[in-house]
């Protein structure tokens, strides 16, 4: 389906919002940045944090877990880290960790990541209150620490007017677009498979599921539509 005009919804939470925008403005597309859900850090979460020395390996799933406690982790710097994708690496590299590999995927690349790298020990995971996935079912010859270090919560933000798509970069995020919003766009872009699924029965629009779950190919997807007149 031809998208009519170049208006673009950015539900993800910020700063990513912010991040996104600035490239959808150079694809020639206006974004209009009204994020469904904020980030909020648990106060006093890295208190329960286990000791650097009991672990073999960190491992990241969002640089949201950055943006909350980047300096905390950096009593964790002589450990190898296992980051989902490339913004999640960027960003553990950014706050001075060193020794950072990137699954360039979702949660299931990653514990392969740390499988094929690290055989068994004690893995510390900060990250969601409610995470998208289950490392540590993934991972079960691993011992891993999950520790939730942030939540995230329903900014109440309408529906934006005259939207053409709308990019989902998570689960929950679908899901509350679906039960708190009139779903009302063209078509939507979806970050994964996970995300497009909450979407099924509830928009009536072209769905598009980027072929990674990454921001380029959310974004590659996004410009293979043709181009707004």
């Amino acid at each position: 389906m031809p998208l009519s005009a170049p208006r673009v919804w950015i539900t993800r939470t910020q700063p990513g919002a912010d991040a996104t925008a600035k490239r959808i403005r150079t694809m020639g597309w206006e974004p209009v940045v009204a994020p469904l859900l904020e980030v909020r850090p648990i106060k006093g979460a890295m208190g329960t944090a286990p000791a650097p020395d009991t672990l073999v390996a960190l491992a990241l799933t969002s640089p949201n877990t950055l943006d909350m406690i980047g300096s905390e982790l950096l009593v964790y710097s002589h450990l190898p880290v296992f980051a989902v994708g490339d913004t999640t690496a960027d960003a553990a590299r950014k706050i001075g960790l060193a020794h950072v590999q990137s699954a360039k995927g979702d949660i299931h690349a990653l514990a392969c990541l740390i499988a094929r790298n690290i055989p068994a020990g004690r893995i510390f995971a900060p990250g969601a209150l409610e995470p998208a996935g289950d490392l540590p079912a993934l991972l079960p010859d691993h011992q891993v620490i999950r520790l939730p270090v942030y939540e995230t919560a329903d900014t109440g933000m309408a529906h934006p007017d005259d939207i053409t798509a709308i990019l989902i970069h998570s689960p929950r995020a679908a899901r509350l677009l679906c039960a708190r919003h009139p779903v009302r766009a063209e078509a939507i872009v979806t970050i994964s498979n996970a995300a497009t699924t909450p979407l099924n029965g509830h928009f009536n629009g072209e769905i598009r599921t980027s072929p990674t779950p990454d921001e380029e190919g959310v974004l590659t997807t996004l410009g293979n539509a043709p181009s707004p007149v």
